[in-house]
């Protein structure tokens, strides 16, 4: 019965759903120890310390940004002054998405990994050149430099627009304290980025319960396109990162954001900062939603090293490559634990 509810739907939410379930199907088993360490050590950055008159209180929140960026590439953002009433609104608009009958979420389903709007549930192929399906529901969209956005649930598109403009002010101010920690002139970033245009992808994902926890995965060990990436929830654990080898569950306050270095910080940085690795694991009692902002260049920017990073290190660690053309070989790419920066670090001779 399982089987055939996931052979006729294209979401899990439908098969998750299905009361006689007490194990999962064949083509979700992707065996893994979703055990995560607890660590109350992830960093934790005050925003509002950023634009302080106080130049000794700037002068700490810069330091511990710049040690959460090398040692973490992960920290939690607190006082970033967007609305809880925002993150809400949300958050409880994309269950709405989710909740929508199957033939209106299908209107989604991606022919191109250039579709600005994209939804459906996902799947890897691991070394044995097996397709694994994910055990998550997803619906992605380009809101920056254009605004796309599903017409259903009419809902969404509100706050949607309104979380996109919100977290674009808060990317910049972060990318330009970045700068001033890499010791880049003002306005390089800016320039270099091209940040007026750039590229922005809004994605929710759906988890719900699953039998057979450690016999699935929500969202295998990764990396992120782009610079930062913005992440709220539900209030329902289930992102863990990798720090020294070793996997650790986040836990992230009420009201706060969880950001991630992403590989095109590492590449402009010249490997100073680092795209950790990360993963979404399921659990049997509760659906867990995040929604996610992507934060990235220009689509037509040119992203490498900045020059004055590769001219101290002698040398840059990554080719140049158009913003774009990387975000859409890395959605294009199902291959588990195939990391895209591989691709185009300069090795050594």
């Amino acid at each position: 019965m399982a089987a055939a509810i996931a052979k006729n739907s294209s979401f899990v939410k439908a098969l998750a759903e299905n009361t006689t379930l007490k194990s999962i199907p064949s083509q979700f088993t992707l065996s893994t120890d979703s055990k995560g360490s607890q660590s109350d050590s992830l960093p934790i950055i005050d925003f509002s310390l950023l634009t302080t008159p106080n130049p000794d209180q700037r002068c700490k929140v810069l330091a511990d940004l710049n040690n959460a960026c090398r040692e973490w590439g992960f920290f939690i953002l607190v006082n970033h002054g967007i609305p809880e009433k925002l993150l809400k609104a949300i958050i409880t608009a994309s269950l709405e998405f989710f909740e929508l009958p199957e033939e209106e979420k299908r209107r989604y389903e991606a022919k191109s990994v250039s579709d600005p709007i994209k939804s459906g549930s996902g799947s890897v192929i691991n070394t044995a050149n097996q397709r694994i399906h994910l055990w998550r529901d997803f619906v992605k969209s380009y809101v920056h430099p254009e605004f796309n956005y599903p017409t259903e649930p009419q809902s969404l598109r509100e706050p949607l627009q309104e979380f996109s403009g919100k977290t674009r002010s808060v990317y910049r101010k972060l990318m330009h304290a970045i700068g001033e920690n890499l010791g880049l002139e003002q306005g390089f970033v800016d320039e270099a980025l091209k940040l007026d245009s750039y590229f922005q992808l809004y994605a929710a994902n759906y988890y719900p319960p699953c039998p057979e926890p450690d016999q699935a995965i929500g969202i295998p060990p990764h990396t992120d396109h782009g610079l930062l990436t913005f992440l709220i929830h539900n209030g329902v654990a289930g992102l863990q990162i990798q720090h020294n080898g070793e996997w650790f569950d986040t836990i992230s306050p009420q009201n706060a954001i969880l950001v991630n270095t992403a590989d095109h910080l590492e590449i402009l940085s010249n490997g100073r900062y680092k795209s950790v690795k990360h993963r979404a694991v399921v659990n049997t009692e509760e659906t867990r939603i995040s929604v996610v902002m992507a934060n990235g260049a220009a689509p037509d920017a040119i992203v490498a090293p900045a020059a004055p990073l590769v001219e101290q290190d002698g040398r840059p660690l990554y080719r140049p490559m158009k913003f774009i053309e990387y975000v859409e070989t890395m959605l294009s790419n199902p291959l588990l634990g195939k990391c895209n920066l591989d691709c185009i670090k300069i090795q050594d001779d």
